[in-house]
């Protein structure tokens, strides 16, 4: 039996970022979303550039889905680095890609980054692919939680994407289809914002179209303060209307899809459980002052854009070593003040003496010197005395060692 796509998907700049990084497409055959990175190096193009590639693929594939999914990523990672070729300002630009090729009866998945695919079958929502993050990573080893991961410092910092330098390999794997299936993909502005149990709830009610809105609304709402792309798409038996054209939305759309911002005509979307449409109200010209709020922290700053060189830096590391030095000169000079009010009793050239400093050494330095040289011969003391004068006789302080002094006097041999 032959199945089909009924599908939905839009792309939100969000509340905060100025400009849409993400792109996505939705297809009879093909369901993919990109999350450009790279910041001031246009993230916006790598993810375009690689949608545009990978959108080839919407056609029936052959029996080799993978290997199509796998060609596909990689000339698109080779036409990212035809593009750093060309202009090497956009050296550090870069994009993840999630990929889902529909044959009828099973999808192809092709995922590199921390965009996600999910499978909604029967009321339960499974994650399809695994994030290539450094966060995830910590998971794997039982060191974070799936919760502390969204709050984690580093939870931004992407350790695979196309970025036509290193040529990564995707993840790929098949998952058949049923009908009723419900099919999620979506960059790290949603799956980053809402739980599992959220996204569940909403993939849980109404069309693709629905869901999809819902779900960006929902992620806004949540406070995602990044890019947001959902592409929903149910596997039925029955055919999609004749009119549900591919749809390309974010970065790599010509009129991409937006939410209304807070405070536009129409005010955000009631939700999913007050019986709302789905429908996209206008974004007004008349943008409320304000609504653009600087991120303090950029994420994508955080991730592969490149870093400007720091200003100064030799004179903040010639200041910086100055503050080390001088901060081990003030503990070598405490500890030579320290180690001259230390005394004791040892060997000077057969004599008893009384040594100001430590009784040891270091190779080259000596740390201590004779103080007081007396008239006790060690060769008229015992040999018990006598070795233990040579080993020397730790004192508490002058006082002390001069009393030593004196009971081996007492105990000398007078001739």
């Amino acid at each position: 039996m032959t199945l089909y796509l009924h599908y939905s998907a839009i792309s939100d700049v969000g509340r905060v970022r100025r400009e849409n990084q993400d792109s996505g497409y939705a297809g009879p055959w093909l369901l993919t979303v990109c999350d450009g990175v790279g910041g001031a190096v246009r993230g916006d193009l790598a993810s375009s550039t690689a949608v545009q590639a990978l959108r080839k693929l919407d056609q029936e594939p052959d029996d080799d889905i993978l290997g199509q999914v796998a060609g596909a990523v990689h000339r698109a990672d080779d036409r990212i680095a035809e593009l750093v070729e060309e202009d090497p300002g956009l050296n550090g630009t870069s994009t993840t890609a999630t990929v889902a090729l529909f044959d009828g009866a099973r999808f192809g998945i092709g995922h590199i980054g921390d965009s996600r695919a999910y499978l909604y079958r029967r009321g339960e929502l499974r994650q399809l692919t695994h994030d290539h993050t450094f966060v995830q990573s910590l998971i794997d080893e039982g060191r974070i939680t799936e919760e502390q991961s969204r709050t984690h410092p580093h939870r931004n910092l992407i350790l695979k994407a196309l970025d036509g330098i290193r040529h990564e390999e995707p993840d790929l794997f098949d998952v058949p289809a049923e009908v009723g299936d419900r099919i999620f993909l979506c960059s790290d502005g949603a799956c980053g914002t809402l739980t599992d149990a959220q996204m569940a709830d909403i993939l849980g009610t109404g069309t693709p179209d629905f869901a999809a809105v819902e779900l960006v609304r929902a992620s806004l709402e949540a406070g995602s303060t990044d890019n947001v792309t959902c592409i929903v798409a149910d596997v039925s038996e029955e055919a999609p209307p004749e009119d549900l054209a591919p749809l390309l939305v974010g970065a790599a759309a010509d009129l991409p899809r937006r939410m209304p911002l807070a405070g536009a005509v129409g005010g955000l979307f009631r939700g999913h459980r007050s019986g709302d449409t789905g429908e996209i109200p206008p974004v007004p010209g008349d943008i409320p002052e304000g609504a653009f709020a600087a991120d303090p922290i950029d994420p994508e700053s955080a991730r592969y854009a490149p870093r400007p060189p720091g200003r100064y830096t030799w004179p903040r590391r010639l200041m910086a070593a100055a503050v080390v030095l001088g901060l081990a000169w003030i503990v070598l000079a405490a500890g030579w003040s320290w180690s001259q009010q230390q005394f004791y009793v040892a060997d000077d050239n057969g004599k008893v003496a009384i040594f100001r400093g430590l009784n040891a050494d270091l190779p080259g330095i000596s740390l201590s010197h004779p103080y007081e040289v007396t008239d006790v011969d060690l060769d008229r003391l015992s040999d018990i005395d006598a070795e233990q004068v040579r080993e020397g006789i730790e004192a508490d302080d002058l006082d002390d060692a001069r009393l030593t002094v004196d009971n081996y006097a007492a105990r000398q041999d007078v001739e």
